[in-house]
């Protein structure tokens, strides 16, 4: 008898049987797609794809903490 090997996604799919089904999407644009996408900037989305996942978490940490700033001198105003 040759070596079984344990496939989760086989197993998972005999216990669904027959209640698996797919239903068919549409990829084409809606209405409301189209509005909001008027107002989005493409080329910071395209410059952000850019940076590594590292260097785009390091930009999260800073703008982070300039938020954090912001507040301190906000509330030491009051």
């Amino acid at each position: 008898m040759a070596d079984m090997v344990f496939d989760p996604a086989h197993a998972h799919n005999q216990a669904m049987g027959d209640r698996v089904t797919l239903e068919s999407i549409s990829l084409e644009p809606t209405p409301a797609i189209e509005a909001y996408k008027r107002d989005v900037d493409r080329t910071l989305i395209r410059e952000n794809l850019k940076l590594t996942p590292s260097e785009r978490l390091a930009k999260l940490i800073s703008v982070l903490h300039f938020v954090e700033e912001v507040r301190r001198s906000g509330a030491a105003k009051r």
